[in-house]
């Protein structure tokens, strides 16, 4: 149930415009993110503080702009995406 309320929030979010939890689309693939940042501690924060702030040159030329979403629900979204 965690996991669904996640990708439930991940759509709200509109985080699957330009992701998706397997699929490429024009960003990474949150299964790739995932296995990209596993194992590290910072992990969570530091995709939250992307997810805030925006990130560019991490999975390639296009940037990812700042969201517009509450900074509690960029760390529920930032767990979840590590779970995968």
């Amino acid at each position: 149930a965690p996991a669904m309320a996640s990708a439930d929030l991940a759509n709200k979010s509109k985080c699957m415009t330009c992701h998706d939890v397997a699929k490429k689309k024009m960003g990474p693939t949150f299964k790739d993110v995932s296995a990209k940042y596993k194992g590290q501690k910072d992990a969570e924060a530091m995709l939250a503080n992307s997810m805030l702030k925006g990130a560019k040159g991490k999975w390639g030329k296009i940037p990812m702009p700042p969201q517009k979403i509450a900074p509690a629900d960029a760390q529920k979204l930032a767990k979840w995406v590590l779970t995968l």
